[in-house]
């Protein structure tokens, strides 16, 4: 049970596939915008998916990097490295570890 919990937390690794940008014209990312990404892409539990995302936030990623997480046109290739799919290196680090969290802290 814990693996499939695992891969839950992992259901936003595959949606990283473009980098974002910092302009001024993008909206922040929120922790809401990014809770309702991981439910449309598959984790139908809404509490793990609002403590995952509050994690991921919590863990200083970049609005790049969040805009990177739920980006839905992304080309996705079916790695779930961050690194591979578009995210700065500082970034794709901070999110391994937010998983890490999210499988301590959330799956209890």
């Amino acid at each position: 049970m814990r693996i499939s919990l695992l891969a839950a937390a992992f259901v936003a690794l595959p949606l990283l596939a473009a980098c974002g940008s910092d302009s001024e014209e993008a909206p922040a990312v929120t922790q809401a915008d990014l809770s309702k990404a991981l439910q449309d892409s598959g984790l139908k539990d809404t509490a793990l998916a609002d403590c995952a995302a509050k994690i991921y936030v919590d863990q200083g990623i970049s609005q790049d990097g969040l805009r990177v997480m739920i980006d839905k046109e992304a080309n996705v290739t079916g790695s779930v490295e961050p690194e591979e799919l578009g995210m700065s290196q500082e970034d794709s680090d901070k999110a391994k570890a937010a998983t890490n969290r999210i499988v301590s802290e959330c799956l209890q």
